[in-house]
């Protein structure tokens, strides 16, 4: 990205908004900005959580402002693009789409009210960050977009219908928009973690949280701070997938250059499991 023949890192001295940067991964953007030089709205549905990190953010000396949002709501959002400028009396160059929840469960169990609940948070949510922010971006000449999926999104983990939905939606959409507004100047990453310690389980509707709890304690393999960091990293090289940990990696590799090898490998996976 440049401006004025001058070369622009998106995640330096950025006007962001980050939603769900109350907690987990969105904090830890936020925070990561702020390091940068970045002025930062953290939209979250929890206000008081999203008013901590702003709390964190000035204690780093830089600016933070804390609005309450649900993101499955498309009017709250539009409100969010149009109370960002003028909090931050700048127009905003970055959004982080980051609000999701957790929903697992065999997929006969699940009812439609669940479908509905986490498609409106983790693919709505995405949806409504990105119709409401590429036109600004466009207006503005630059912009840059990263939006939160998962591993999920390839892996097709069982028991994980309704996410793993949530997830590929997120991955197609910013995989479209990559291509789409590249010639608009405008700068899309996707992340796709496997496990990271967050508040996603505890505050999601999924089965075995011992275990999950279990898991991202001792198999996460990585931190929501090194996340973000490097996610903003592969931002500024104008990378599109951020796939962070080993595992992801992995599986990543095995969907790819062996689908169908892959899809035999997980259904005798999970029939031996249980």
């Amino acid at each position: 990205m440049r401006l004025f023949g001058k070369k622009i890192k998106p995640s330096q001295n950025a006007f962001a908004v980050v939603t769900g940067a109350g907690s987990g991964i969105g904090r830890s953007f936020a925070l990561e900005l702020a390091k940068r030089g970045g002025t930062v709205v953290c939209s979250d549905i929890d206000l008081d959580a999203a008013k901590e990190t702003v709390a964190l953010i000035e204690e780093l000396g830089a600016k933070a402002f804390a609005v309450k949002c649900d993101v499955g709501n498309a009017k709250q959002v539009e409100k969010l693009a149009e109370q960002a400028e003028q909090l931050m009396q700048h127009p905003t160059t970055l959004v982080i789409n980051n609000a999701g929840v957790g929903l697992g469960g065999k997929f006969d169990e699940m009812t439609l009210d669940d479908w509905k609940w986490v498609a409106n948070v983790n693919l709505w949510g995405v949806v409504h960050g990105c119709h409401y922010f590429v036109p600004k971006f466009k207006q503005l000449g630059r912009g840059a977009i990263i939006n939160v999926a998962s591993a999920a999104s390839y892996t097709a983990a069982p028991e994980m219908t309704a996410y793993n939905v949530t997830k590929a939606g997120v991955r197609a959409l910013s995989e479209t928009l990559s291509a789409e507004l590249r010639k608009h100047n405008i700068k899309v990453n996707v992340l796709c973690p496997t496990l990271v310690p967050t508040n996603i389980i505890k505050n999601g509707k999924v089965p075995h949280k011992g275990l999950l709890d279990y898991a991202l304690t001792n198999l996460a393999f990585t931190t929501s701070d090194k996340v973000a960091k490097l996610t903003l990293d592969r931002l500024d090289k104008d990378q599109l997938y951020t796939i962070p940990q080993i595992d992801a990696k992995l599986f990543w590799l095995m969907k790819r250059t062996a689908p169908n090898l892959y899809a035999k490998f997980l259904g005798t996976s999970y029939r031996l499991m249980k």
